[in-house]
């Protein structure tokens, strides 16, 4: 917890006030109790206030529930990562206690159910302890066994008032969500958390209040990756989606469900992965970019239809939300393992785009790059994000819709003549008449999985597919000579070059500020096109002693990752290492900031 200033005058006798520029509150308890319900007010609170928030989450992959946790960083200031260290932790079991009291910073405050939890003695020496009986004047508030369906909101008023947070709006935000209930209802919840809020915390707790946040040139909207990636697909232009229910993917599918119709679509929920595949397909061939997606199991099963959209150069979404694996693995737990086979899957030859965007933010925008890829290649196009990502709340500027929707609509213009396949089109690409368009010369082409002449008619020439092959993959390549440089963040030369993509970006950052601010020579880059890669990477690596890939998956057979061995195969450079975990959780700062000091050790003593 940052603390710019002295305390100010408090006004409840003995107990301080004290301002800081940011925060960061872990709530541990059980996910039936509502813990991301908590983290949400909170998240979206900082992003109506024009602060900086992020969040990061832990839920049971059991339908039954259990243990479960919702972390909260809010700033006045940037915030790149969900923070190493919380500054308060909220517990409301002794498992909650004694499983989370070790991500507290030392002197940092643990405020418990004194109903459900007794402090152990020897921690109270190093946190500072206060009991608060949350579960019975939750009763006392509302009645009943309000206990287990009010409590959190009753918290969350501990924390508001902790924080001095605007409880206007948050009694907004409570109506928000339990607006569309019954009126006792939202009744109970606004009772809950004023008797929270009410509460006296006396001398025992420390109250803060965050200094003025930066003013912004435009108003935040708050959301987590996967609404901004949905409502990214909808701006875009796509209006025809299929899919099969996953953890984490199926956020997106239900928004789009929800959405779609809005705009004049629609969201199949099929029998299955293989014919949400197809259906997307079809869609696609017929005019408009539709999109399909999944999570890990359901990719692979997608991955025949996929080269049907590779060999018939049909434009296609799969968006795949990572998680732990193989097979079934860790479906509540962030993994960035997918790379190999959003890039490589799928049989044959069959080159693809992949994206991966790096924040809450970035998935709006990837999703709508992503569509113009697929539009103007005519190629299947996967949207690489991941569990962090996906269920990460943050707040961004609102987007200036009128400036980056499109609209993909087909334009069925009669045409002259038309060879979808044309050998002889530049780089590969051809421009697309869609089904239904009136072709004057009466030509009218096909369309097949076989491999085919430049009208789509099936042919086993052995030069046809030759140069068929070649023109897929010249297509791919003409699109890498168009791709922006990533920018560097620091300076263009170094010692030391972290290299990450997807969610890893932040805490990446966040490492570079601390070790510069140490007289260490680091700088990063994050790479956000994956296949290809774009050019001049070679360079930018040419100026550090040493590129080591930060990425959450296994070290491998050979000692690194997966975008590390794209990377080692493109430039065959052996400077290029890697920094890998399999943990199921995100990178902490502190572990970065580990492996960079250990290769900069390595480096002064040689």
């Amino acid at each position: 917890m940052s603390a710019p200033s002295t305390p100010a005058p408090s006004s409840e006798g003995a107990t301080k006030l004290t301002r800081i520029s940011e925060a960061v509150i872990r709530i541990a308890g059980n996910s039936q109790d509502g813990i991301q319900a908590i983290g949400g007010f909170l998240a979206r609170l900082a992003g109506r206030s024009e602060q900086e928030v992020m969040t990061f989450m832990t839920i049971p992959s059991t339908i039954s529930g259990g243990p479960s946790i919702f972390q909260v960083r809010i700033g006045s200031g940037e915030v790149l990562s969900a923070g190493d260290e919380a500054d308060v932790l909220l517990a409301f079991y002794q498992h909650s206690y004694e499983g989370h009291i070790g991500s507290l910073r030392k002197g940092g405050i643990v405020l418990f159910d004194a109903d459900h939890v007794t402090p152990n003695p020897e921690w109270e020496k190093t946190y500072r302890h206060v009991g608060i009986k949350i579960s019975s004047l939750t009763v006392e508030a509302i009645g009943g066994t309000a206990k287990d369906k009010g409590k959190n909101i009753f918290a969350l008023g501990l924390v508001a008032r902790m924080f001095d947070l605007n409880t206007g709006k948050l009694e907004k935000l409570i109506a928000e969500r339990f607006g569309g209930k019954d009126e006792s209802v939202l009744r109970n919840a606004l009772a809950a958390f004023h008797a929270g809020y009410g509460h006296a915390f006396g001398s025992a707790a420390e109250l803060f209040q965050f200094t003025e946040s930066r003013k912004l040139d435009r108003h935040q909207v708050v959301m987590n990756g996967n609404e901004a990636l949905a409502y990214g697909l909808i701006a875009a232009g796509v209006r025809f989606g299929a899919g099969y229910p996953i953890t984490p993917w199926s956020d997106i599918m239900e928004l789009l469900r929800r959405e779609l119709p809005k705009y004049g679509g629609m969201f199949i929920q099929c029998e299955d992965e293989i014919a949400s595949a197809a259906m997307a397909l079809g869609a696609s061939y017929a005019g408009r970019v539709a999109v399909t997606g999944s999570s890990g199991p359901g990719i692979a099963l997608k991955m025949e239809c996929l080269g049907w959209g590779v060999m018939s150069e049909t434009p296609l979404i799969v968006v795949d939300i990572q998680r732990g694996g193989p097979s079934t693995g860790m479906p509540t737990n962030v993994e960035q393992s997918d790379l190999n086979i959003a890039c490589f899957g799928s049989h044959g030859d069959a080159p693809r785009v992949v994206l991966a965007p790096a924040n809450v933010e970035d998935c709006f925008y990837t999703a709508i790059e992503a569509v113009k890829i697929a539009n103007e290649y005519n190629t299947p196009v996967f949207i690489l994000s991941d569990q962090a990502i996906a269920t990460r709340i943050e707040a961004f500027p609102e987007p200036d819709l009128e400036k980056v929707c499109q609209d993909i609509t087909p334009d069925c213009s009669p045409v002259a003549e038309y060879k979808p396949y044309d050998l002889s089109a530049p780089n590969g690409v051809v421009r697309r008449v869609v089904p239904g368009t009136k072709i004057l010369n009466g030509k009218y082409p096909v369309a097949t999985g076989l491999e085919h002449d430049e009208m789509g008619h099936p042919t086993g020439s052995p030069k046809l597919h030759q140069q068929m092959t070649a023109k897929r993959r010249k297509k791919l390549q003409a699109l890498a000579a168009t791709l922006p440089k990533p920018k560097i963040y620091g300076p263009p030369e170094g010692n030391i070059l972290l290299v990450g993509w997807g969610s890893t970006e932040g805490p990446i950052r966040e490492a570079v500020d601390r070790a510069r601010a140490a007289g260490d020579s680091v700088s990063s880059l994050n790479l956000r096109h994956i296949s290809p890669l774009p050019n001049g990477l070679e360079d930018i690596f040419s100026g550090f002693n040493h590129v080591i890939v930060v990425e959450l998956n296994d070290e491998g057979l050979y000692g690194y990752g997966q975008l590390a061995a794209v990377l080692r195969a493109r430039y065959c450079d052996p400077k290029i290492g890697a920094l890998n975990k399999t943990d199921g959780l995100t990178f902490k700062v502190k572990e970065i900031l580990e492996r960079t000091r250990a290769v900069l050790a390595a480096t002064r003593k040689n």
